[in-house]
């Protein structure tokens, strides 16, 4: 596999990038398959920070048809899941676009959200791996935005919800972005909030996906470079999404990072690698002192599991992973050989132990377990 070099900060564009951290043979897609585990492909996932810019970012790159050979559907399962939608949707209807060009919406679930309130509102996604169900209005156009992108008819807003994240070069997405955007356009977006995340450890906030620590200072440093006056921001939870409203502004001037950010995001990830050195280490121990007869299992088909794997948890007692997505049970979790089933099945289990540590979806998955199947399950968290 011809991987892609990134050899140059994605923020300022320097060469002064320093290796952080490394994670040997890690699984190089996120999902569940059917295929057989000789199949996957694992490669080094290496992190490297920007001595200037203090950005954390991946480096080698994989190509884009390796990393997302399919959608996973992240987004499109859990009560948050759907109470963020609705939040977001409600956001943007603030400022009543007419007509919207959705970036990456996958399933068209927003848009839903949006058509419940608004339905005469035109809105057109642009997804490489489009999943609609047939209740979606959107129109979808398969394919990716960049400069090539053309759309036959002008929109009010452009909208992209969890999508800046996964870009791999943020600097030409916001470029783009603002040729598309003629001046008094919205640009209105929803993304993680990667620094609450990775200070709380969660496991899904950087990865082959997420290939840059993309917090708030970076976010509006690009956007003022690109010509957007930020008109809003507002936060989902305190540690799932930052919501954006900005306008297309030709007089916005470029302004510059706030100092000490290498110091500061090099210190929040080595302690979450250190974090995560030192639970591995304490749920081994846990799981060397189950009795026999004790189940024990790992909550999410995901890259929760895989970072935990990544960091040598023991899988030896794992009966399988549990996963409320029906889409990935019965299949496995690419790069390991841990078959996926509904959480259902714990019904008849005495006293199941479940690994769960899926960061802000903890307290859900955790309720859900304990009221509706299963209330003597033991958590190791």
């Amino acid at each position: 596999m011809k991987t892609i070099r990134r050899d140059q900060d994605v923020i300022l564009g320097g060469n002064d990038l320093q290796q952080i951290y490394c994670f040997k043979n890690f699984p190089v897609y996120m999902g569940s398959v059917d295929h057989a585990l000789s199949e996957d492909v694992l490669s080094d996932m290496q992190w490297v920070i920007s001595k200037a810019s203090g950005a954390i970012q991946l480096n080698p790159l994989l190509p884009l048809e390796v990393v997302y050979p399919e959608a996973h559907g992240s987004g499109c399962v859990g009560d948050l899941w759907m109470k963020h939608h609705g939040a977001f949707a409600n956001f943007i209807s603030k400022y009543n676009p007419d007509s919207v060009l959705e970036i990456g919406g996958a399933h068209g679930i927003l848009s839903k959200y949006y058509h419940s309130e608004k339905p005469e509102t035109r809105w057109t996604i642009v997804e490489p791996n489009p999943t609609p169900d047939n209740t979606v209005k959107a129109r979808f156009i398969k394919g990716f935005f960049d400069d090539q992108f053309e759309l036959d008819e002008p929109v009010d807003a452009v909208v992209h919800s969890h999508v800046f994240e996964h870009v791999y070069d943020p600097q030409s997405f916001v470029q783009h972005i603002a040729g598309f955007l003629p001046e008094g356009k919205h640009l209105i977006f929803s993304l993680p909030n990667m620094e609450e995340m990775l200070k709380r450890k969660y496991t899904n906030c950087i990865n082959f996906e997420h290939t840059v620590f993309l917090t708030e200072p970076y976010i509006e440093y690009l956007l003022h470079q690109h010509g957007f006056r930020i008109l809003e921001r507002d936060y989902f939870l305190d540690d799932h999404s930052i919501f954006y409203a900005c306008v297309r502004d030709m007089s916005v001037k470029p302004t510059e990072l706030p100092s000490g950010l290498y110091e500061k995001n090099k210190k929040i990830y080595l302690d979450y690698v250190t974090y995560h050195e030192d639970l591995i280490q304490d749920l081994n121990a846990k799981i060397a002192d189950l009795k026999d007869d004790q189940k024990l299992y790992l909550f999410g088909a995901h890259v929760f599991a895989q970072y935990l794997i990544g960091f040598s948890l023991d899988t030896s007692r794992i009966e399988c992973l549990l996963d409320n997505d029906p889409n990935k049970q019965g299949k496995r979790l690419y790069g390991t050989n841990l078959q996926v089933a509904s959480p259902k099945i714990l019904a008849d289990v005495e006293n199941p132990v479940i690994i769960l540590k899926a960061g802000v979806y903890n307290d859900e998955i955790k309720k859900d377990i304990v009221e509706n199947i299963n209330k003597k399950t033991l958590f190791f968290e």
